[in-house]
């Protein structure tokens, strides 16, 4: 979503309930959630709970972000997760392990010491599943931001 939709998002129902979410807020709230709308709700939610007064302040959204990570890492992130196969949640996790994406589908099988044709399959199965995507020929990214500091967060010590 773009930036100004996604503080729209927040600023309007907060507005409307006569409150106020100052400028700081929503640049963290946007920049922590990369816009994506189930998140912004979620970290908007967590905000207004958080806040004193009538006014949610970029503390209030830095404060939010625990108790939003816990949320949508027990709830959104392991839905996904809990949908993948033993060996594709292993090649999710080598994804995330690459840093950000885009990633280059050689490098994961280099990751996980196979060549990409015999990884195709796999791939293919967790596209389908529509946590990963291919932006271009040989590459594949996370169809939800944060999917990859999720998995770092809860994984990388099981493999």
């Amino acid at each position: 979503m773009p930036e100004e939709d996604a503080k729209a998002a927040i600023r309007q129902p907060v507005n409307d309930e006569g409150a106020f979410v100052d400028d700081a807020a929503l640049s963290e709230i946007f920049a922590k959630t990369k816009g994506y709308p189930y998140f912004l709700q979620e970290w908007g939610h967590q905000c207004w709970n958080l806040a004193t007064g009538d006014t949610i302040s970029v503390i209030d959204a830095q404060r939010a972000e625990t108790t939003t990570l816990k949320r949508l890492d027990e709830g959104f992130f392991k839905v996904r997760f809990d949908r993948l196969t033993p060996k594709e949640r292993e090649y999710v996790i080598a994804m995330a392990k690459l840093g950000n994406g885009p990633y280059r589908s050689s490098d994961v099988a280099d990751a996980l010491g196979e060549t990409p044709q015999s990884l195709g399959p796999r791939r293919a199965q967790i596209i389908s599943k529509g946590m990963i995507y291919s932006p271009s020929h040989g590459d594949i990214a996370f169809t939800v931001p944060m999917f990859n500091d999720y998995l770092i967060r809860n994984f990388t010590s099981l493999t």
